[in-house]
């Protein structure tokens, strides 16, 4: 049966272009199991190709067509098939990681054929040290990225003697939870007044909101709209060929930065991140004057209202300023906790509701040039930029998990790079570390790794200035 798309996987899907494939991944890093034969690998993928319940998720594919009145609908791949899906790749020799990610990398810009189901999933041999790797990629019109976290920790088992796990792509039982009663319903014409008032009530406070998040962003203060970002090398148009870096650090070291400054373990990422800009575009000879402006996802607990009177998680989207134009890492990290401080307290008086209003409206500077093809045109570098860069830190399983006896040595996050926007920093928490997952542009973005060593240094400066 036909369902239409949302309009955000509309947005997705519409925005998609050779350039710019609207899809998200995800590389998992494993250990072998003591007892694993040298067929180990092909017998894991030949078990992983065995028929199974399909979610509906993941048969489903986008159509548009006469029957469909030229609207976009998701419907089942009647003729699905594994094997497309589902693909087994090695890797040369000597099988180092500097050889996995530019496997990744060159997988990672491939863009998804629509007439199948969006998702592709690769087992990767040939990795030293007795390890495999699996690299999994979705359109962000089928699912977004903490979704597809879930999907994958709900494939894994914190017990490594579970050997029979079905693949992520199976249909899973639904848990069943004891629940209390359902209180008495009330009346329907109740129900409608009350949610037509609480709406109301958020829709009348977007003007006043609005007006809060132009004069916080007049003013260069931290809100969901940047006027203030400059121009740099990052933001120009992109090619459709992607780079990816990654790597992982004990979460210990940025807790024990977080705890001496009284900041957060997030403000701690984006002061490593800023201290990696500068150091990287000083090598260039391309840092701006003035401070980088990254767009930082935000969960925010939304006000308890007639309209949702459950409460709930907001998302809104923060303009971060690094403070990459100061040069001690101290202050670096001190202008990052003031500017996401003051980006939550301009949310804190918003409605869910006005929060992601506010947080659309800071998108519309950046997807302009592309909805408008300035790009195909070059006119980009013409066009103040929106924001420099996106950097987002996505929790992750805080205990160590396997598949089928293989132990989860680290999941690194990709991302979506857009024109005028060619570096997405993502960040996962796993067990007791944080992994950077760095997803650019491969000719706007030169020497991409090089930024993993000034992360590096940028967080033992970082344990130096907070000792």
């Amino acid at each position: 049966m036909a369902s239409p798309l949302d309009p955000t996987a509309l947005g997705f899907l519409l925005a998609e272009n050779r350039r710019m494939p609207m899809h998200v991944g995800g590389l998992q890093v494993y250990r072998l199991p003591p007892d694993a034969g040298r067929n180990y690998v092909s017998e894991l993928y030949q078990s992983l190709r065995q028929p199974v319940d399909v979610d509906p998720l993941f048969r489903k594919h986008p159509v548009r067509s006469a029957r469909t009145a030229g609207a976009w609908v998701w419907v089942d791949d009647e003729d699905f098939d594994i094997d497309y899906h589902l693909r087994h790749s090695g890797l040369p020799r000597p099988g180092r990681v500097r050889e996995l990610l530019d496997l990744v990398g060159r997988l990672h810009s491939a863009r998804m054929a629509i007439e199948r189901p969006l998702w592709e999933w690769h087992l990767i041999e040939g990795l030293s040290g007795r390890r495999i790797a699996m690299y999994a990629k979705v359109h962000h019109a089928l699912i977004d990225g903490i979704g597809a976290s879930r999907i994958l920790q709900q494939a894994l088992s914190p017990d490594p003697a579970v050997r029979d796990l079905p693949p992520p792509w199976a249909r899973r039982t639904p848990v069943v939870r004891s629940v209390a009663p359902p209180p008495e319903p009330e009346p329907v014409s109740t129900a409608a007044l009350r949610q037509a008032i609480g709406i109301t009530t958020e829709a009348a406070g977007l003007p006043g909101a609005l007006i809060e998040t132009v004069r916080r962003s007049l003013r260069n203060e931290a809100s969901s709209l940047a006027l203030y970002a400059p121009r740099t090398i990052l933001n120009q148009p992109i090619t459709g060929s992607r780079r990816f870096a990654a790597q992982d650090w004990p979460l210990d070291r940025l807790r024990a930065i977080s705890k001496s400054s009284r900041t957060t373990v997030n403000d701690v990422v984006l002061a490593m991140c800023s201290g990696a800009m500068r150091a990287y575009l000083t090598e260039l000879d391309e840092l701006p004057e003035t401070s980088l402006v990254a767009m930082v996802p935000v969960a925010l607990r939304g006000k308890r209202d007639r309209a949702n009177s459950s409460g709930g998680n907001a998302i809104g989207s923060v303009m971060v300023r690094l403070g990459t134009d100061l040069a001690d890492p101290a202050d670096r990290l001190a202008a990052v906790h003031s500017s996401m401080q003051d980006g939550k307290d301009a949310f804190a008086s918003m409605s869910p509701l006005q929060v992601q209003a506010m947080s659309a409206l800071g998108q519309v500077p950046a997807l302009l040039p592309t909805l408008l093809k300035l790009a195909d045109f070059k006119l980009t570098g013409v066009l103040r930029p929106a924001y420099n860069l996106v950097i987002s830190n996505v929790p992750g399983p805080r205990s160590t998990l396997y598949f089928n006896g293989a132990e989860l040595l680290g999941t690194y996050p990709l991302s979506i790079p857009i024109d005028g926007m060619a570096l997405n920093i993502t960040c996962t928490s796993y067990a007791q570390t944080m992994a950077f997952g760095l997803t650019g542009c491969r000719r706007t973005v030169p020497h991409l790794q090089r930024l993993l060593t000034h992360l590096d240094n940028e967080l033992k400066a970082l344990e130096r200035a907070t000792r």
